[in-house]
């Protein structure tokens, strides 16, 4: 079985492959900077001044259909798939401007400083009732008990899904994040397509019944812009942007909550000195990104060759911009391997993308997780990880997450 130290090729198969990468992701680095992977079978870049470049340089690294990673889908669940195989064909990451530019503009007047100042007074609301239900108890998992609900709620609420739904579309994002961002067996594949077609029909007739009788939430400021002139939606583009940012709240931001936190209780000085100084939680959220991303990089397609160190990718080729390796390149970030929560460029990490394409819900996922981490050091200075547990994460390509990890206070 091969490991960091020996490997020759990525294997997303392998545990270390999302635990821990950096050895053979240095190798990488020092050895063959622009690489063909053939498990991945794309092109992938691993430096950081490289990885930078391509994610600005959208003329030669097209965004164009970089986020239907369906090659690992049997032709079955393609074919029920129907049209929605290629989900996400005009979601604002998944295009290049002008698109991009309408769309991203659109986005964008849900998330001014002050909504996203008013969704912050939510989120920690949300929090504090999430940590009055579980702190009697002394003991829980971070990951299904405290860090999912009050992402998921506020993104809910956000979004305009009823309370009532919630938990249901949580389950249909998970599904379609296993079927798109995760290798799964034939017949886990049909399940999970089947789940995935519901939850788009779902978002769907969301959609429709804004048209019909608008709202004040993001659903209804999204669907009140289809059809409205140049600068207007179509329809399944405000499908597709809603049915994105619920992934977002679902996934990512309690992916970096628990890899936080996870982290400092490795380093246990590091959780003692954000317990004493809340004031280094900030760049702390900005170091454990770095070293723990929950977003692990980008796909592009090349729109002509292009010739890096001397190695030609072809056109029409896939490249994965692999920013977790780029935060770790030690050119840039000296000893990266040290989690170091005072590290004076912490956040000149990509993990939020760069560029054009620099994520639109960056300041709210940083507000949420720093206000997360405020109440849980605050209420429970106490927290330490359960003993005697196996901690593993779940392999992707995409992103590094904990299915769960035990704590006792």
């Amino acid at each position: 079985m091969s490991t960091p130290e020996t490997a020759t090729d990525f294997d997303i198969t392998a545990d270390w492959h999302v635990a821990d990468p950096y050895p053979f992701l240095t190798r990488l680095r020092h050895e063959r900077p622009v690489f063909w992977s053939e498990h991945l079978r794309m092109w992938v870049i691993t430096r950081y001044a490289d990885v930078r470049d391509a994610y600005r340089d959208h003329r030669r690294f097209s965004s164009i259909g970089s986020l239907t990673i369906s090659r690992t889908l049997t032709d079955e669940v393609k074919e029920s798939l129907g049209e929605h195989r290629s989900f996400l064909d005009n979601f604002a990451a998944n295009v290049d401007p002008p698109q991009h530019t309408r769309i991203r503009r659109a986005i964008s007047r849900a998330f001014t400083p002050r909504a996203v100042a008013r969704l912050g007074d939510a989120f920690a609301t949300q929090v504090d009732a999430v940590l009055d239900a579980v702190e009697p108890r002394g003991r829980g998992d971070l990951v299904a008990d405290l860090a999912h609900p009050p992402s998921a709620r506020l993104t809910a609420a956000f979004i305009g899904v009823p309370p009532e739904d919630e938990d249901q579309v949580k389950q249909w994002v998970y599904s379609w994040f296993q079927l798109f961002l995760s290798p799964q067996p034939p017949a886990r594949q049909r399940e999970l397509a089947q789940d995935f077609l519901k939850y788009l029909d779902y978002v769907d007739r969301l959609v429709t019944e804004r048209r019909a009788e608008p709202r004040d939430d993001f659903a209804g400021l999204m669907a009140g812009l289809i059809d409205t002139g140049p600068d207007g939606l179509s329809h399944r583009e405000v499908v597709e942007t809603i049915s994105a940012l619920l992934l977002g709240g679902n996934d990512t931001v309690p992916n970096g909550f628990c890899n936080a936190v996870h982290r400092m209780q490795r380093d246990r000085e590091s959780w003692e000195a954000v317990v004493a100084d809340q004031e280094l939680i900030p760049n702390m959220i900005e170091e454990t990104l770095r070293m723990d991303g929950a977003s692990l990089g980008s796909f592009r397609r090349t729109t002509e060759d292009v010739t890096l160190h001397g190695v030609t990718i072809p056109a029409d080729a896939e490249v994965f911009l692999h920013a977790d390796s780029a935060s770790h390149d030690e050119t840039v970030f000296p000893d990266p391997e040290r989690f170091d929560v005072h590290r004076a460029n912490a956040r000149d990490h990509m993990v939020f993308g760069y560029g054009i394409h620099h994520c639109v819900g960056a300041a709210l996922a940083r507000l949420e997780l720093r206000i997360a981490l405020e109440r849980i050091t605050t209420r429970l200075p106490g927290l330490r990880l359960a003993p005697g547990q196996e901690i593993g994460y779940r392999k992707s390509l995409v992103g590094r997450g904990l299915p769960r990890l035990l704590v006792e206070w």
